[in-house]
């Protein structure tokens, strides 16, 4: 589980996010705090629908830098990326979020980046199958190598609270008027980032029937689990739950999606010239094994170079911090 992040740490954060362009925008409420309530126990877990989150008002925002990174805001509908997630807490529970919604550690929201605000998305805990769909309404996490910040009560029904982080992959569902939002089959790649790094491959998830684990109760809809309530401890196993999937207004439950086993990489750059792709790659080698590999994006030929596959994601930390430490801003990490 990763800590929590020292008071003077994120007034330090704060501080900087608000003299540089975009201010504004940021809010750094969100960056993976990891403790409960003071009681130990939660009085407030809910089975709250969609509509009934503070969704906050709609809005985008400037792109803006935090750590001599630079984050552009953009609607992305046909938005899937894979990476890590963490979660936060009750240190910014009632506290207010980038769109001035209040955050509430219980119900299933999430802080995101770049993606609009408020946007609905589905994150699949790659390690388990677990699905949920979460609101984003916040910004971060300002961790580099994290692709999203799950509240709580998400991060306790995907099962990631001991741990604190979890392979993931995070897809668009739909965002509050930001035009069209339907998951497109392949991500677009906006001429200013040509040179940057290629989104990651993925593929494509079939639903099917999955055996539930050892002990659980099989909810009437097929593909769902009910889980036991939630033990009054610091870190409570996940309660009885409602369908990520449902309509509004009607219960949530968790969903359970195929996957298999999955790969932490590093993305160190995607260039359209081979040549420079190589040369990187044999610079790189230093920090593990590397590859050069071709990818097809709106019909341009790139060629991405990566250094992996890494033991565990504190290997994905070291190499990534290393790669920015030299450098390479747009190195992320990815999962396949």
């Amino acid at each position: 589980m990763l800590k929590a992040i020292p008071r003077s740490s994120l007034l330090a954060l704060a501080a900087t996010a608000l003299l540089l362009g975009g201010c504004a925008e940021v809010s750094l409420l969100s960056y993976g705090a990891k403790k409960l309530n003071s009681r130990g126990s939660d009085p407030e877990i809910t089975n709250a629908s969609i509509s009934d989150i503070d969704r906050g008002a709609p809005k985008l925002g400037s792109p803006y830098q935090v750590n001599g990174i630079w984050y552009y805001p953009k609607a992305d509908p046909t938005y899937s990326e894979t990476g890590i997630a963490s979660w936060y807490g009750e240190p910014f529970h009632g506290r207010k979020t980038a769109n001035g919604a209040t955050y509430n550690m219980y119900h299933m929201t999430a802080a995101h980046k770049t993606l609009p605000l408020p946007t609905d998305v589905r994150v699949t805990n790659l390690e388990n199958g677990r699905s949920v769909i979460v609101t984003v309404n916040d910004r971060g996490p300002f961790a580099h190598s994290r692709i999203i910040d799950l509240s709580y009560r998400a991060a306790q029904l995907l099962d990631m609270v001991q741990k604190g982080t979890a392979k993931v992959r995070v897809e668009v569902i739909n965002s509050d008027g930001f035009g069209d939002t339907r998951i497109a089959a392949k991500p677009e790649t906006p001429e200013s980032e040509r040179n940057n790094v290629a989104a990651a491959p993925r593929a494509e998830v079939q639903s099917a029937s999955l055996a539930p684990p050892s002990g659980a109760k099989i909810a009437a809809a097929p593909r769902v689990e009910t889980l036991p309530a939630p033990a009054p401890t610091p870190a409570p196993a996940a309660a009885d739950v409602a369908a990520a999937s449902a309509p509004a207004g009607e219960q949530q439950l968790v969903s359970l999606q195929p996957v298999g086993s999955s790969e932490i990489f590093i993305q160190a750059g995607a260039f359209i010239d081979y040549n420079n792709a190589n040369i990187l790659s044999a610079r790189l080698s230093s920090l593990g094994p590397t590859k050069v590999s071709q990818v097809l994006v709106n019909g341009q030929d790139f060629y991405r170079v990566r250094v992996g596959p890494v033991g565990d994601i504190n290997e994905a930390d070291r190499v990534l911090s290393s790669l920015i430490d030299t450098g390479h801003h747009d190195a992320r990490i990815i999962i396949e």
